[in-house]
């Protein structure tokens, strides 16, 4: 009877130690779910279109040290794939306005051959800057800044597995077109932990959208940004990015007023002089 007893207290004990790792593994488990990047700049998050790129060529390491520097929340990036495999930040298909003395596509270049030419746009007395790879942006960026990475060239599971290696998955905020429904699908199955941020387009598609993929972030532009897209996301659990496209301190205030959470501007530096001086007010 005793032994009986005892058996029943070792399988009571194990029995509330295994409820105990589960407990502590959901936690754990929403707790990642929810993490996301505290807005530096007040209540707005700053997004630095292709870095701050004012005084130094776009997409370069030095554009988006300078978003560092300047204190913007996110750096955006536009993911490509050389002829040899590699990922380097381009926004254009062609090299032809990045490069003073070569045309052609980059898929057609190697890393090697892309590295070779200095970016059009060094002329300012600055060191000289290169297309960056995807490795380079991510070992300037951790524990700095956040990335929102404009899938150009889906290739999400050497992506993600580049990403995992440098873990910050968590840090970065994938831009897909909500149609792009392969690309979304894959990044869940390869990435759980990673932030998909689908843009719906038109108004219409928006709770479609909030309810099949329940992404923490949503894209949008101007043209279909309004006050009920922004409550929609909200009441959805989902956080609005937007594209300016005046980069004016009159737009800006509209689309803080709606309540929009993050702001993409090719002026980053001036968007937070303005931040600061709302917050002042």
């Amino acid at each position: 009877m005793k032994t009986l007893q005892m058996l029943e207290i070792r399988l009571d004990r194990a029995c509330i130690s295994v409820w105990v790792l589960l407990l502590c593994h959901t936690v754990l488990a929403q707790d990642m779910k929810n993490h996301f990047l505290t807005p530096k700049n007040g209540s707005t998050y700053v997004i630095a279109h292709r870095g701050a790129h004012h005084h130094a060529p776009e997409n370069s390491l030095l554009a988006y040290r300078n978003a560092i520097k300047m204190g913007c929340d996110f750096v955006e990036i536009d993911l490509r794939k050389t002829k040899d495999g590699k990922f380097v930040s381009v926004h254009n298909q062609t090299v032809d306005a990045y490069f003073e003395d070569k045309t052609g596509k980059v898929k057609d270049f190697t890393l090697a051959e892309l590295k070779q030419v200095p970016l059009a746009g060094n002329n300012l007395g600055l060191e000289t800057q290169y297309i960056p790879t995807f490795e380079e942006i991510l070992e300037l960026c951790k524990g700095k800044i956040g990335i929102y990475l404009d899938l150009k060239e889906p290739d999400i599971k050497n992506q993600v597995q580049i990403i995992e290696e440098y873990g910050m998955e968590r840090d970065i905020v994938w831009y897909i077109p909500a149609s792009d429904h392969e690309a979304i699908e894959r990044l869940k199955m390869y990435c759980g932990e990673c932030f998909v941020m689908p843009d719906p387009g038109k108004e219409k598609n928006l709770l479609p959208v909030l309810q099949k993929i329940q992404p923490k972030i949503i894209a949008t532009d101007m043209g279909h940004l309004s006050a009920s897209f922004v409550d929609t996301s909200h009441r959805n659990g989902a956080k609005v990015f937007v594209d300016d496209s005046e980069a004016t301190e009159t737009e800006w205030s509209h689309i803080i007023n709606i309540g929009t959470d993050g702001i993409q501007t090719d002026r980053p530096e001036k968007l937070i002089q303005f931040l600061k001086k709302e917050d002042k007010n």
